[in-house]
């Protein structure tokens, strides 16, 4: 019986193929965007959580500056030292590394080529916290961060444009007013979480870089990588009261530095993605319910067309739990239909979009899975009002139908 009932469902679906294709059509389209818009959203929380662990490894970032937010004075503040990275290095626990960072920029030349790239100095130090490999080369000596020898490393951008196809170690790179022997080439990192390119860089000595590019001492940022299972918290209270004490402040005094967690802003801003993913997945929905009152208008019109073959099929001994059967079929082969069809238009869509949007494609199966569900149930929620009253025609009437 169940197999017949398919066969007369199908049938009566392939001999209305275009009032079919526009019945599936909302489904379709319900389908298709709830599936594109989670699974794009899924990939823009992935690229957002992957670029800012790119920044870094349980990354604490202190600048100088007064507390930010509701209440937090304005004006300037002293800058960091060197050594206030080896103190917290050396006197916090749970502290795997940190290194002092100050940039600057400039014009790079080399090659007969000439190229405007950031600057950063720092210690090596700095390559484990911000997750740096070197693909080629080598790291700096202690005596060449003690010495501010003019030595550097190149990121993969800035090789390319001065280097082209021609290898980079132990060529000659003027660096603003200096000349300094390139002693590595950093591994590719790609676009950042702010559309920036990392690897286009000079990393070198810091001391390099305040004596003879900035002139100047001073220290922008800390930057700090926690071990990892360590209590961030504990981490970011000892480092604090640390600073504080190496800047002189007193108890009333305010914090004239800053602490950035990168978990803390990846958690934030991942938590927003999600839930405006939700968000954009809850309307896209809406167009399923449309689709679905579709397919109730569609068979409320096809039962009243077959009106008579019903009255017939009652009149030679059909049971209306067959007729129900039948139309109940009929809709919900529909509505899968449809969401067979989306899911198949959403894949090739998420594709495309997450390659304009330069973000992973993240396959869910268990989206995919829900939403074919969700539209075979309207089939079954939207159907069942024709199909009841196709069941309950009375075969005379129905006979007479014109």
């Amino acid at each position: 019986m169940w197999f017949n009932t398919l066969l007369l469902a199908l049938r009566s679906i392939r001999r209305n193929l275009m009032r079919s294709f526009l019945t599936v059509l909302g489904i379709v389209i319900g389908v298709s965007a709830v599936i594109t818009m989670v699974t794009v959203g899924n990939g823009a929380t992935l690229a957002v959580q992957n670029q800012i662990s790119g920044l870094g490894t349980n990354l604490l970032q202190v600048r100088p500056g007064q507390r930010m937010g509701p209440g937090g004075g304005g004006g300037s503040a002293p800058s960091f030292k060197e050594a206030d990275a080896e103190a917290i290095a050396t006197q916090i626990g749970g502290v795997a590394a940190a290194a002092p960072e100050s940039r600057s920029g400039g014009t790079l030349v080399a090659n007969g080529r000439n190229w405007t790239s950031s600057i950063t100095g720092s210690t090596n130090a700095w390559l484990t916290i911000g997750n740096w490999s070197l693909s080629q080369g080598r790291e700096f000596t202690d005596d060449e961060l003690r010495a501010g020898s003019a030595v550097c490393m190149v990121g993969e951008t800035v090789r390319r444009e001065l280097f082209g196809d021609k290898p980079a170690l132990g060529e000659a790179l003027r660096v603003q007013k200096i000349t300094c022997e390139v002693v590595g080439v950093l591994g590719s990192k790609g676009q950042g979480s702010f559309g920036n390119d990392q690897d286009d860089l000079v990393f070198m000595p810091i001391k390099t870089l305040q004596r003879r590019i900035t002139g100047s001492t001073s220290v922008n940022t800390l930057l700090v990588s926690m071990a990892d299972g360590s209590d961030s918290t504990r981490v970011k209270t000892s480092m604090t009261q640390l600073l504080r004490e190496r800047r002189k402040l007193a108890d009333s005094d305010e914090d004239n530095f800053n602490v950035l967690d990168t978990k803390q802003l990846a958690d934030t801003l991942s938590g927003t993605t999600k839930v405006l993913t939700m968000l954009l997945g809850a309307v896209a929905a809406v167009s399923l319910l449309v689709g679905g009152i579709g397919i109730m208008n569609i068979m409320l019109v096809s039962v009243t067309e077959r009106t008579r073959e019903i009255g017939l099929r009652l009149a030679i001994g059909a049971l209306e739990r067959e007729v129900l059967m039948q139309f109940l079929i009929e809709a919900v082969v529909l509505a899968a239909l449809g969401g067979l069809i989306g899911i198949v238009l959403a894949t090739g869509a998420s594709i495309g979009l997450s390659s304009l949007m330069d973000v992973p494609y993240v396959f869910n199966p268990g989206v995919n899975l829900l939403s074919f569900v969700f539209s075979a149930g309207i089939g079954v929620v939207f159907g069942y009002f024709p199909a009841r009253r196709a069941a309950r025609l009375n075969p005379i009437d129905a006979l007479r139908h014109e």
